[in-house]
């Protein structure tokens, strides 16, 4: 039986009576973390500041923080609905990003951008990253489909052994051409060098986290196998052409602007699902609202806790992530029993 047809414990789309809690207060949490997100840093900034007309903190604000926010929102919302989409057509709930080689493979393009075309602007660094992040993501599909999986949480493992030989060689490439430093910058997930006119590519990612909004449903069906998605009368390939390009060019434009975040588009979408259960149009909105809080917070977090100097997100969401992660494998596998 071909891995993608594979039918988890848990069907990925759920009509039940579970009643969804309102979306507003989450919304206001968004708003709420967001102002607190302009005050928190090692400038000395206060709404007091902003009301008396100081110019330094006018600046601080429009050139620095509200730039930072805005990152940390898009980069939120947009992980979280690829690894999201990921696992729609994976129909497995352990998979994303950073657990089945894109975002290693998204870096090894970057990587290989910078070698061949050291002078080109950041759209074309972009642009070979994501087709390197295409793919390694379709060669993850590729091994799940002859790889005769009897347990879910294989999937992931999978995942993760490719990711980690893709990053080997990267790394070893880095090394022979001493880019490591280099390498270092995109493998961890930083907000903390954005400034006005240096995080507007990721606009692109909110796009493309509506389309993935407006194809769900299409994923899902594709999710359950070539022939099922056909007796549908579905595109099955165009359909799967159309996930790969949506996760690939979302996890590329988030490596180049600010480096990798791992974890994020597998926690979010499983926490989701335990709050409001598996409907696939009703959980986007709130997957796209829980993982603006969740990085928001980790980014506050990560200025605070050593304040002055900041820890990187990319290490907060790492942390908080794979204690996540740990916890629902542990619980997989303990339902499993």
């Amino acid at each position: 039986m071909a891995a993608l047809a594979l039918r988890p414990q848990r069907p990925v789309q759920q009509h039940g009576s579970r009643r969804s809690p309102a979306l507003w207060p989450a919304g206001g949490t968004v708003l709420l973390l967001a102002v607190a997100s302009l005050f928190v840093g090692v400038s000395d900034v206060s709404p007091a500041d902003l009301l008396a007309g100081d110019a330094g903190a006018w600046q601080t604000v429009l050139v620095s923080r509200v730039p930072r926010t805005l990152a940390l929102v898009l980069a939120g919302v947009a992980l979280s609905i690829a690894g999201f989409i990921l696992q729609l057509m994976a129909r497995n709930r352990f998979v994303e990003p950073s657990t089945v080689g894109t975002v290693e493979s998204a870096t090894a393009g970057i990587l290989v951008a910078t070698l061949v075309l050291p002078g080109a602007p950041i759209m074309g660094k972009m642009l070979v990253a994501a087709v390197f992040a295409m793919a390694g993501t379709a060669l993850f599909l590729a091994v799940l489909r002859r790889i005769p999986l009897r347990n879910t949480l294989i999937v992931p493992l999978v995942g993760i052994m490719l990711g980690g030989v893709i990053a080997s060689v990267t790394t070893f490439v880095a090394y022979r051409f001493d880019l490591l430093q280099t390498l270092n910058t995109w493998m961890i997930g930083d907000f903390s060098g954005l400034v006005r006119g240096r995080y507007e590519l990721l606009w692109i990612v909110a796009v493309l986290a509506v389309v993935g909004y407006l194809c769900a449903d299409r994923f899902t069906v594709a999710g359950m196998g070539e022939e099922f998605t056909t007796n549908l009368g579905l595109d099955y390939r165009r359909t799967m052409n159309l996930g790969l390009v949506l996760v690939s060019l979302i996890s590329a434009v988030v490596v180049v602007v600010v480096g990798a975040i791992p974890f994020l588009g597998l926690i979010v979408p499983n926490l989701v699902s335990l709050l409001i259960g598996d409907n696939v149009r009703r959980a986007v909105p709130w997957i796209a609202v829980v993982g603006a809080v969740f990085v928001l917070a980790c980014d506050i977090l990560g200025r605070i806790i050593r304040f002055p100097y900041e820890v990187p997100v990319g290490v907060i969401v790492s942390v908080v992530g794979s204690i996540l992660f740990i916890t629902l494998l542990v619980r997989r596998n303990a339902g499993a029993r």
